[in-house]
């Protein structure tokens, strides 16, 4: 899997606005498409997470930026892996700039997500069959992964100039159609500078705009009140144009209060779900926004749609 570095490629050149002349178009452009849209409908790809319940509540467009929140512990980088994987299966070619994650550790919790598979397992590093089939799936899952899926090496902070020029590098020379920046907080120094959240979201919007491609960000919540406490688009740190300019917004919510319970030996519901997704919002498509229930498979680090579903295989879509 290809590692994208500002040692080997000048990203300066993507630092441009792209050149507004080419924005200005007859009207008759437009009307053609919506002719072209007409006279073959439904021809337009949906791209959808990797649980089938949710297919009809909320897909990733082009042109389109999720920001997706939580605060610390809650998952949020799990869930968005998984989504990655989900994409790259279903042909969208992904590129995630992680700054706090170095892309092998990435690919470790990627690669446990895809093969079900722990690294860290003593029994599968000490047996030697176990240690051959470990090693067989991590070989298909590399395989898997070429021309699918490429990360971006940079850890600490960063300019959030070089990040958008990183998502038009990716976009105009890999093709990339989904990018994913973990997290904001690494691109823009100092939870009180408004002005440069404001306009590195701005940016953000007009790259995937401009690039037709989908951009995911994922970025801090603040301190709840309470564990129990579920997360609104409003408890977003920093300035509201956060989840003001972004086309969706999702929280990522841990359920704490049932962890403790079964810690503790109590009854718990088996259909109580231990992390749920929820769409606070969601300009376009059928504009859907509720909770969605998941439940965590440890041994997989997967997010499962029902209770008592097993791990997916490949990360073709539930249902595909």
């Amino acid at each position: 899997m290809p590692v994208i570095s500002s040692d080997d490629i000048d990203f300066a050149l993507y630092e441009h606005v792209t050149d507004h002349q080419q924005k200005v178009r007859a009207a008759s452009v437009y009307v053609q498409a919506l002719l072209d849209r007409m006279n073959t409908p439904n021809r337009e790809k949906k791209v959808f997470m990797p649980w089938e319940k949710t297919r009809d509540l909320i897909q990733f467009r082009p042109g389109e930026v999720t920001v997706w929140g939580g605060p610390n512990g809650s998952g949020k980088s799990l869930v968005t892996g998984q989504v990655a994987l989900s994409l790259a299966a279903q042909n969208e070619r992904v590129c995630i700039a992680s700054f706090e994650m170095k892309p092998m550790k990435t690919m470790e919790r990627m690669g446990r997500q895809w093969t079900s598979m722990s690294l860290g397992d003593d029994f599968l590093l000490s047996n030697p069959e176990a240690r051959r089939i470990l090693v067989d799936e991590y070989e298909q899952f590399r395989d898997w992964t070429d021309d699918k899926i490429w990360l971006y090496d940079q850890q600490g902070t960063v300019q959030w100039k070089q990040v958008c020029a990183v998502a038009r590098y990716a976009a105009k020379e890999l093709s990339v159609s989904q990018f994913f920046v973990d997290n904001l907080g690494k691109c823009v120094a100092g939870e009180d500078d408004f002005n440069g959240q404001k306009a590195f979201v701005d940016e953000l919007c007009s790259v995937a705009r401009d690039a037709n491609i989908h951009i995911h960000l994922v970025h801090h919540i603040k301190k709840p009140a309470t564990e129990n406490a579920k997360p609104t688009k409003y408890d977003f740190k920093g300035t509201g144009a956060i989840t003001d300019q972004p086309d969706n917004v999702i929280a990522v919510w841990r359920n704490k209060e049932k962890e403790r319970k079964i810690q503790d030996g109590k009854a718990v519901p088996i259909t109580e779900p231990d992390t749920l997704l929820i769409i606070d919002k969601q300009r376009n498509g059928e504009g859907w926004e509720g909770n969605i229930g998941l439940y965590f498979h440890k041994a997989s680090n997967q997010f499962l749609a029902g209770h008592n579903l097993e791990p997916m295989r490949f990360f073709y879509p539930e249902g595909a």
